[in-house]
């Protein structure tokens, strides 16, 4: 048999979509599964878009475009940067990239090696870590608690720091947790690394148009000194209900813009032609279907909310932001991936159990709900029958 390089034994993955595939198979068995688990958006992708798109293609755009994005979308998304977070940033400085994952693997391919630290959220993305291990650092977890909101802790994260430490990836408003970092800590964190110049800063925004209760995004971008070494990732996925579409960007520092210009040519080429003229469309019509969705989010928050702390032994705080609650069910007696394997099996409600996120996401699972107000009514119901009916073991 032929051996690949030791590296590929440490590479990890989502979980969330192997439990999307159970819960899949489960259905055509003819099972009634309530998905909670996938973090998607239930609604379908503006009509105004897929119309660009279906244009797009009708117009010739078949062919490639360059590795970095065509430049209208470029230019749009420099102008939705500075609509939404009154920063300038150059089109020259943006990558177009397919779904946010693609910056995430090559900031960290551009830092991790052998002997490299790199900070990560934990609970957080599953993929930080993932590719962590793939380059050979070292992954140092960035506690994210619930006694602090879920959010980070400016003095916990700086003091992590060695001289080791290559990369500091952040996220905020959070998956799996929900959690928002206020901006006083996000001051606090830019002033502590002034004294480490040499850490390059990825920070994973998202889902910064989906906060709730009168929170406002705070970006790295608004700080100009670490403008120098830091990577924004960015996209259209949660935000226009465009996961399947792969299309993400990302914003990035002179001096490592063409390391990235460079993996995107020897990787993928370019995104989609059409999908690009797509996206440019997102950025530049009616918004309203954004705020649409974020309210219709908002209302199915308060209802997880509400019956989360109804149901036996569990507690939830209330997220801030994108469209996870994060309940902890350590009073249940149950380990939280025990738990959610369970309730997929015998309740019919796909959740994805907090280990999948990281070292710190025991006792906790994760719901997404981007599912309607009925079936997220009706899997808390089943939650708590199974519950209560229902021993750890």
């Amino acid at each position: 048999m032929p051996t690949i390089v030791p590296a590929f034994a440490r590479i990890g993955e989502e979980n969330a979509f192997a439990v999307l595939a159970r819960a899949t198979a489960l259905a055509a068995e003819g099972r009634d599964i309530i998905n909670l688990g996938i973090g998607q958006p239930d609604f379908p992708t503006p009509p105004h878009i897929v119309e660009a798109a279906v244009k797009a293609l009708r117009d010739g755009h078949h062919g490639y475009t360059p590795a970095t994005g065509i430049l209208p979308l470029r230019e749009g998304v420099a102008a939705d940067i500075h609509r939404r977070l009154g920063v300038t940033v150059s089109p020259d400085a943006i990558l177009i990239v397919p779904g946010g994952k693609v910056t995430m693997f090559a900031a960290i391919l551009m830092f991790g090696e052998p002997g490299a630290e790199i900070l990560y959220p934990d609970p957080g993305f599953p993929i930080y870590r993932s590719m962590i291990e793939f380059t050979g650092a070292t992954p140092v977890p960035v506690p994210i608690r619930e006694e602090n909101g879920f959010a980070f802790s400016a003095e916990e994260t700086l003091g992590l720091i060695t001289p080791k430490t290559r990369l500091l990836i952040l996220n905020s408003p959070a998956n799996p947790t929900g959690g928002v970092t206020p901006k006083a800590e996000i001051d606090k964190l830019v002033a502590g690394l002034a004294r480490h110049p040499d850490v390059a800063i990825l920070s994973d925004e998202i889902y910064g148009q989906m906060l709730y209760d009168g929170e406002e995004h705070v970006s790295l971008l608004t700080y100009p000194e670490i403008r120098d070494r830091l990577i924004l990732l960015d996209g259209w996925s949660k935000t226009y209900a465009m996961t399947g579409w792969r299309m993400g960007f990302s914003v990035w520092p002179a001096p490592l813009l063409d390391a990235a210009r460079k993996l995107a040519v020897n990787s993928y080429s370019c995104v989609n032609a059409a999908a690009q003229w797509a996206g440019l469309a997102a950025l530049t019509g009616p918004q309203d279907c954004v705020a649409a969705m974020v309210a219709e989010f908002d209302k199915r928050r308060r209802i997880v909310v509400e019956g989360l702390n109804g149901l036996p032994d569990i507690s939830a705080a209330t997220p801030k932001g994108a469209f996870y609650a994060f309940p902890n069910v350590s009073r249940t007696g149950w380990k939280a991936k025990p738990l959610a394997n369970a309730l997929l099996e015998q309740a019919g409600v796909a959740v994805i159990g907090g280990p999948d996120f990281g070292i710190l996401g025991e006792g906790y699972i994760r719901l997404s709900y981007a599912n309607s107000a009925e079936n997220i009514r009706k899997a808390l119901d089943r939650m708590g029958n199974f519950l209560s009916e229902n021993q750890p073991g």
